[in-house]
């Protein structure tokens, strides 16, 4: 990427952080958070409820900082990005909503009990942009019964409860992902979650608050660069890399079969061979290992 193409990643001056505003901006890019969606979500949410695509596991992380941990997913429906490589469509293309069942804090977590057998587990919340649902609720019912919560958000929009959570994954999505990415949004989101008001600490934040990892999606150099841009302004993130999963996942059938696991792997290979050369000894390269394992198979 030469200098003249690289995406423009300054912090803006007058930043809108607003889910409205966050989807108005991307809407050029993706399509898939329209107005009706927008509404849904926030009638749910005056309801006290959360729209929930699906709740499985127990089963592993397979990415990231927590890959290989023991936990039950909750994913929710709705999101203000449409990546071209989404591999979640059934949980953020609005033609899923009548799928997206509307769960109270207490149903969510009953049904995690039952999969867990009453045991207090990691609980992965994700989408979609699980960002867009009330989930303070459910993450304090959740720790006053000994269950941990982790979220990945692509840092679109702020929540104060993310100072209330375990771990903390933003990931940013890239050039080749179609969509806009805004850095105010993003040092929004960091800023929130070491927020000394949320977590009732005070500066040092070392602490308190979630642990923070950047994560970040790479499909060829542009991403590449974009990823290394992004962490110069937050040197004291950790950083993960992954490749792409580019094989489109229709949300029906299951997503089992299809997947490119020896192009994934090719570009896994290349990944590391690139953080070598470049000398970027601080960051981790990591696989979807759950993709290498199970394809786009939903419920794993």
């Amino acid at each position: 990427m030469t200098p003249d193409t690289a995406p423009d990643i300054t912090p803006d001056t007058t930043p809108d952080h607003s889910p409205e505003a966050t989807s108005a901006q991307n809407a050029g890019a993706a399509s898939a958070w329209d107005v009706a969606a927008a509404d849904d979500v926030e009638a749910v949410r005056r309801q006290g409820k959360i729209r929930i695509s699906e709740i499985f596991g127990p089963t592993v992380q397979g990415e990231g900082a927590l890959l290989g941990m023991p936990t039950v997913f909750v994913r929710t429906g709705g999101c203000d990005f449409r990546c071209s490589w989404c591999d979640t469509l059934y949980a953020v293309d609005p033609t899923f909503r009548a799928d997206w069942l509307p769960m109270d804090a207490t149903a969510i977590l009953d049904r995690v009990k039952q999969l867990s057998n009453n045991q207090p587990i990691l609980i992965t919340l994700s989408g979609g942009n699980p960002a867009i649902q009330p989930l303070a609720p459910l993450i304090q019912l959740g720790q006053q019964q000994g269950f941990t919560f982790a979220i990945e958000t692509q840092g679109s929009i702020a929540r104060k409860w993310f100072a209330t959570l375990d771990h903390l994954t933003l990931s940013p999505k890239p050039p080749s992902s179609g969509t806009v990415f805004n850095a105010n949004d993003l040092a929004a989101c960091i800023a929130a979650a070491r927020s000394p008001a949320a977590t009732g600490t005070t500066p040092p934040f070392a602490s308190s608050g979630p642990a923070i990892t950047l994560k970040f999606p790479v499909a060829d150099e542009d991403d590449l660069a974009f990823a290394d841009q992004v962490r110069q302004l937050h040197r004291d993130i950790p950083c993960y890399l992954q490749p792409v999963n580019a094989t489109p996942a229709a949300p029906h059938p299951d997503g089992a079969n299809g997947v490119d696991i020896e192009a994934l792997t090719e570009k896994y290979r290349w990944l590391v061979d690139q953080v070598s050369q470049k000398g970027w000894f601080d960051v981790r390269v990591v696989p979807q290992w759950h993709v290498h394992v199970w394809g786009n198979l939903r419920g794993v």
